[in-house]
This record gives C-alpha cells, sequence and structure tokens, in this order.
C-alpha cells in the first residue's frame, strides 16, 4: 500500500500525450491550447476614444479657451477624422479613431452644448485624457494566450480578435467507463430485494463530460472468463478505460487478476487513504491506460476527483493548475493512519475567506450524502486530530 504523494508520483510519470487537433473556436470552450496565440496587430490597433465627448487640442484648452466650434462628428468604425483647427473641436464616440491634431477627449458630461459650440463646464482637464493609445495593451506578434491555457470566454474572445476562426488543443481520450457486478441493474428497471441501480457509471460520465471528454460505458457481470474476453476487445480501443468495482480483496473480485492475465502493467494498488483505499491503477504496452477504482461511489468518486483529473490534466498538458484552499469549521479528529478526504459544505465569510464545513455521512456507500456537500477537502495522514481554522487543500465538484 502507498502513499496519496507515491501515487500522484507514479500518476505523474506515466502520463500520455494524445496529440492535437484543430477544431472551430465554437466548439473549444473548455479546451485545453496547443498552440500561441500572438496579437495580429497592435492592441488596440489605433488611439481609440474611450469616452463619448469633444476631442480638443489641449493647448487651446491651456491657453484659456473654453468654447470650442463643432467641425463634425467621428463615430466608431469611421475613417479617421482630422481636427481642422486647434480652436475648435470634433464630436467622438467611445471606440472611435483618434482623430489627428486633437490629443484629449473631454466627456459629454463636462461639456455644454448649444448653437453648434461645446463649452467646458471644468477646469479639471488633463492632456491625453480619455484615450486607449495603440499598441498599448499588447503590441503585434506579442503572444496573448500561452499554449497549455484552458479556453473560456476571454480566451474566446482573444483568439476572435485576432481572426483565428480555428485552433489547435489537445485531443481528448477516447473513454470508456465500466460498471462490474451482479447486483447492478439499470436505472429503469425495479431492483430486486438484492439488487441496487447502475448509478456510479452515470455519476463518473458526468464528471467526465463537464470536462468535454466523450465517454462510452459497458457493464461486466462477476464471470471472468466475460470479464477477460471483453476487456481484451476493448483495451485496443480505447486511450482510458475506468473500471467501478471488483479490485478489492472479496472472491468475486476478478478485475486485478483479469487485467494481469491481458498483460497491463499494474503501477499501483491500494492506496493509504479514505475513502478509495483499493484503487488499481496500470498501463497496457498498446498504450490504454486503466483506473480500477473502488465499487463504493463515494470511493469511485473521490478517485476520478483527486487522481484521474490530476493525470488528466498532466496528458492534456494543461498549465497554470493550482489547488485551492479551504479553512475547517470546527474541529476534526480520525485515528487511522490514513489521509482522509472529508466531504465538506464551502461557502465565503465576510472576510473572504473559503471555509469548509465538514457534512456527515455514513461511509462511502453513502451516495445521497454526496447532494448535501460541495468537495472533499484532503486531511494528511499522520496525525489524529484537525483544528478549526486550519488550512488544507480542496477539491471542488460544483
Amino acid at each position: 500500500m502507498i502513499t496519496v504523494e507515491e501515487a500522484l508520483d507514479i500518476l505523474s510519470a506515466h502520463v500520455q500525450d494524445f496529440g492535437t487537433e484543430v477544431i472551430g473556436l465554437d466548439h473549444a470552450v473548455g479546451r485545453v491550447l496547443r498552440e500561441e496565440i500572438r496579437a495580429d496587430r497592435d492592441f488596440p490597433p489605433y488611439n481609440r476614444v474611450t469616452m463619448d465627448g469633444i476631442a480638443i487640442h489641449y493647448e487651446s484648452f491651456k491657453n484659456g479657451r473654453r468654447s470650442f466650434a463643432i467641425e463634425g462628428m467621428a463615430a466608431a468604425g469611421d475613417p479617421q477624422r482630422t481636427l481642422q483647427e486647434g480652436s475648435a473641436c470634433l464630436e467622438v464616440m467611445t471606440g472611435a479613431i483618434m482623430p489627428t491634431v486633437a490629443d484629449t477627449v473631454v466627456r459629454y458630461e463636462d461639456v455644454s452644448i448649444e448653437n453648434g459650440h461645446a463649452t467646458i463646464t471644468t477646469d479639471t482637464i488633463n492632456m491625453q485624457q480619455n484615450i486607449h493609445f495603440k499598441g498599448e495593451d499588447r503590441k503585434e506578434g506579442a503572444v496573448v494566450i500561452g499554449e497549455g491555457k484552458s479556453l473560456y470566454a476571454p480566451e474566446i474572445g482573444v483568439c476572435a480578435t485576432v481572426g483565428k476562426k480555428k485552433v489547435r488543443v489537445s485531443r481528448l481520450p477516447r473513454t470508456l467507463i465500466i460498471s462490474t457486478g451482479d447486483e447492478l441493474v439499470e436505472i429503469d428497471k425495479h431492483p430486486l430485494p438484492h439488487q441496487i441501480r447502475r448509478s456510479n457509471v452515470y455519476q463518473l460520465k458526468t464528471l467526465l463530460q463537464d470536462q468535454n471528454i466523450p465517454v462510452e460505458a459497458d457493464h461486466l457481470n462477476d464471470d471472468y472468463e466475460q470479464i477477460v474476453k471483453t476487456l481484451d476487445s476493448h483495451i485496443g480501443k480505447y486511450d482510458v478505460i475506468l473500471l467501478s468495482g471488483g479490485i478489492s480483496k472479496g472472491k468475486f473480485d476478478f478485475i486485478p487478476k483479469a487485467l494481469e492475465e491481458l498483460g497491463v502493467e499494474k503501477l499501483f494498488h491500494r492506496i493509504k487513504q479514505r475513502p478509495g483505499k483499493p484503487f488499481w491503477f496500470g498501463k497496457h504496452a498498446g498504450g490504454c491506460h486503466i483506473f480500477a477504482l473502488p465499487g463504493n461511489p463515494i470511493s469511485s468518486f473521490l478517485c476520478t476527483q483527486r487522481y484521474f483529473n490530476h493525470w488528466l490534466d498532466l496528458s492534456l498538458q494543461k498549465k497554470n493548475t493550482s489547488t485551492p484552499l479551504a479553512r475547517l469549521t470546527q474541529d476534526v479528529t480520525f485515528q487511522p493512519d490514513l489521509t482522509y478526504f472529508l466531504q465538506v459544505r464551502l461557502y465565503h465569510d465576510t472576510d473572504g475567506h473559503i471555509n469548509a464545513e465538514p457534512v456527515k455521512g455514513h461511509g462511502s456507500g453513502d451516495l445521497a450524502n454526496l447532494v448535501d456537500a460541495d468537495a472533499f477537502i484532503e486531511l494528511p495522514r499522520g496525525r489524529n486530530v484537525f483544528t478549526r481554522g486550519e488550512v488544507f487543500p480542496f477539491y471542488a465538484f460544483r
């Protein structure tokens, strides 16, 4: 049995690059960028008016002029205008190109307009105010979005601005989730007293689909020959297989033996943690990675959150990932020498701290308890008491 840290090191040493693909910008939300996005011209591309008002030559105002004849108007989208007379002004709209000769914009709130003249009603005017200067944000050729960045609304907006209709991103893994066990029936069936509905697949499938991963599903009964035959047919077709159940020490826990028979290298089995101790991870020579998760719903959910997501981020070459911290709201006692992933409800206090309130349940089979929680907080092994106010990493699933 290994520690959480050792498991993470092994996962990090066995990441897989699934390659890249070019997709349309409309379908790129949440994907990991695999190219640099550079400015195709200066940002902004011209001296840009930032307030509706009038454009003047500041020297005239400095010399005491307060009333300016209006020569015309410059709107956003108009070609650049030129201020013909230093004693005059042009009305300008937000987003317009700053007229030549003019060098200062006075907002309408500080101007009175009457009979074709604009009179400035304040003495607080600074030269070059209300102008967003060409190249002030980024120069042409500068990297605006680095490789490894996840694409969300701001990044999509930047890609559109530089004319990137298509982007190169990390290809997502071909993924299969398999439930195991004779006790499972489909969710549209009425279970007999000795049966339960097949919920883990739907729970894990949703987790992965939140990351845009296309997922297929299958089920295995507790029949060793069937398990070997079915897994053999799947291993060559998928980049990743997640199995739920069949990996502990029961007489019908056939998965580890079946994977060994199929030539899957076991990289670890069992972690010093609760929940999820029986977790198994391995790799087939053909490239398929196997995550064999405990059958208990809390355990499989936690292992996917903590370990599969970590491995996936590294495999997709996602950068700048960090783990947030939360503060315990009450003392927690945990006697076993295991890392404890405690279900918590998250909230912010008036000082802006993220607080983690423990949500008590009835063990790793208490699936309904997840409905009341927002995250798992990770309490390290080697101690028994965790006091109110201490800060620990958490893994949110909302």
